[in-house]
C-alpha cells in the first residue's frame, strides 16, 4: 500500500483520522509531556501579578535627567528600603528581577512590578514609589547647599554685569549729540547692542531664580490591585504546551508517512526486483503485526501503541492451517518447474520474512524440494555465487524494503550470477483458534501436482 500524496484534503483527513485512532495513546502522552513543559516554562516566563505606580518629577527636566531618575528608582538603596518595610520581608536582590521602570511623557516615571499575589504586587509598587520619592528628596537636599551657593554666585555675577552695562549706556548717552552723523549712528548701534545684552542678563537671572524651585517629586496616587495574573499565565502555558505537542505528534506522523519510501504494492516490488511475485503467504505470529516488546524501550513503545504500523489496514485474522499450508505448497509447486537448486534470500531484520522462509524450508524438506535459506544484510546485500542450474527466491514482508534496497539486492544477485526466479510476499496475521489439523502428507510428486 503506497502512501498517496497529501495534497488531497480527503486523503489528508483520512490519514489524520488513522493517527487519532491508532496512535491516540502516544498523542495523549505527548500532550501530557507538553503540559508538563508548559508548567515548567511558567516558572521562568510567567510574570505573575503585575501592577504599576507613577511618580511625577516637577519642573523642567532634561531627557537624560529623567533616565537617571528612572535608574534611581531601581537602585539597591530604594529596593533594600522597600524590602525592609514589606510584611513578607523579601531581599533587595530578589526585588531587582521584579521591578522595571520607564519614562513617559510629562516627566512621569512609571514603576512596574510583578509578584506572586495581587496583594504583594500592590504593596511592592506603593513601597518602591514612596522610597523612591524619599531617596530622591534626600539626594536633592544633600546637594542643596552647593546648588544654592552656585546660584548666588551666578546672581551676583549677573548683577555686576547689569550694573556695568547700565553705566556704559549712561556714559555713551551723554556723549551722543543730536546731530545725525556717522559717529552718532555708531554710538546708537552700540547702545542697542548693550541693551540687548542687558535684557539677556536679566532673563538668565530670572531662569536662575526659577531653577531654585526644581526638585519636587510626587507620587501620582496609589497603585491598583491586579484582578488576575498577567499573561502568559500558567494555565495558558500548560494549555499551549499540550496543544503544541499534540499537533507536533499528528503532523510528525504525517511527515513520517510521506517520507516513508518502503514499497507495499506487488507491482512496485516486482518492478524493483525485476521478477514476478509468485505468491503472497500468511505468517501467524503470536503478536500479530506488533513488534517484539524487548527491553525498556520496547515495553514503553507497546504501552504507547507504537509497536504496530498505523498507515496499513488493520491486521486480519488467519485462516485455518490447511489454507496457509496450501499457499506454501503453491509456492513450492511453482518452483518445481524452475532451477534445480533454489536459494531463499531473506533479510536479517525481517522477522516475518524469516518465519515464512523457515516454514517454506520445512515444507520443502518434507516434499524433497531443494531449498536453502540465506540471510543477507539489507544495507549491503551479498549473495553467494551461483552453481549449476541455480536460482534465488526473495522472501520479504510487504512494506519492509525501499525500491533502492530491492534494486541493490537485484544487482547483488546479478553480480553473483544468480537468477531471481520470483518473490514471495509475507503478511502477518493473527492466529485463529481453534485451527483445523493439517491434511496428511502425500507423496511429493502427488502433492506438488495437486497444488499446481
Amino acid at each position: 500500500m503506497e502512501i498517496p500524496p497529501l495534497t488531497d484534503d480527503t486523503v489528508r483527513l483520512a490519514l489524520i483520522g488513522q493517527v487519532l485512532r491508532r496512535r491516540w495513546r502516544l498523542l495523549v502522552a505527548l500532550a501530557v509531556l507538553g503540559a508538563a513543559v508548559g508548567a515548567g516554562a511558567s516558572v521562568l516566563f510567567s510574570p505573575g501579578y503585575q501592577t504599576s505606580s507613577s511618580v511625577l518629577l516637577q519642573g523642567p527636566r532634561q531627557a537624560d535627567e529623567l533616565l537617571t531618575q528612572a535608574e534611581v528608582a531601581t537602585s539597591s538603596v530604594v529596593l533594600d528600603r522597600a524590602a525592609a518595610v514589606l510584611p513578607w520581608h523579601p531581599s533587595g536582590a530578589d526585588l531587582k528581577k521584579q521591578v522595571t521602570t520607564s519614562v513617559a511623557n510629562g516627566n512621569v516615571v512609571t514603576i512596574t512590578v510583578s509578584a506572586d499575589t495581587a496583594e504583594h504586587a500592590q504593596q511592592l509598587a506603593d513601597q518602591i514609589a514612596q522610597q523612591f520619592v524619599k531617596y530622591s528628596g534626600q539626594l536633592a537636599s544633600n546637594s542643596a547647599d552647593a546648588s544654592v551657593q552656585l546660584a548666588q554666585e551666578q546672581r551676583e555675577s549677573l548683577r555686576q554685569q547689569v550694573q556695568l552695562t547700565t553705566q556704559k549706556i549712561s556714559d555713551l548717552a551723554k556723549t551722543v549729540g543730536g546731530d545725525l552723523t556717522v559717529e552718532s549712528v555708531q554710538v546708537r548701534t552700540q547702545l542697542e547692542g548693550l541693551r540687548t545684552s542687558l535684557e539677556q542678563a536679566i532673563n538668565d537671572l530670572n531662569q536662575a531664580d526659577l531653577a531654585t524651585g526644581v526638585g519636587n517629586t510626587v507620587v501620582l496616587g496609589p497603585s491598583e490591585r491586579p484582578s488576575g495574573p498577567a499573561a502568559p499565565t500558567m494555565v495558558q502555558l500548560v494549555a499551549g504546551g499540550a496543544v503544541l505537542f499534540f499537533l507536533i505528534g499528528v503532523f510528525g506522523h504525517l511527515f513520517a508517512a510521506r517520507a516513508d519510501r518502503r514499497l507495499r504494492g506487488e507491482p512496485e516490488i516486482a518492478s524493483a526486483l525485476g521478477s514476478p511475485i509468485l505468491a503472497g503467504v500468511d505468517v501467524t505470529t503470536p503478536q500479530g503485526d506488533r513488534l517484539p516488546a524487548t527491553g525498556l524501550y520496547g515495553k514503553v513503545r507497546r504501552l504507547l501503541g507504537g509497536d504496530r504500523p498505523w498507515v496499513l489496514p488493520p491486521i486480519a485474522s488467519s485462516a485455518d492451517g490447511v489454507n496457509r499450508d496450501i499457499r506454501y505448497r503453491r509456492v513450492l509447486a511453482r518452483l518445481a518447474t524452475g532451477p534445480a537448486d533454489v536459494l531463499a534470500l531473506v533479510a536479517g531484520d525481517d522477522e516475518t520474512g524469516k518465519l515464512a522462509a523457515g516454514q517454506l524450508a520445512e515444507l520443502a524438506d518434507r516434499l524433497s524440494v531443494p531449498l536453502r535459506i540465506f540471510e543477507f544484510t539489507a544495507g549491503r546485500p551479498t549473495v553467494p555465487d551461483a552453481g549449476p542450474d541455480a536460482g534465488v527466491l526473495v522472501v520479504l514482508s510487504a512494506g519492509s524494503r525501499t525500491a533502492w534496497e530491492l534494486v541493490r539486492l537485484a544487482e547483488a544477485c546479478n553480480d553473483a550470477g544468480q537468477e531471481i526466479v520470483g518473490a514471495v510476499l509475507t503478511h502477518p496475521v493473527r492466529p485463529s483458534a481453534p485451527e483445523a489439523e493439517p491434511v496428511a502428507e502425500d507423496a511429493p510428486e502427488k502433492a506438488l501436482a495437486g497444488s499446481a
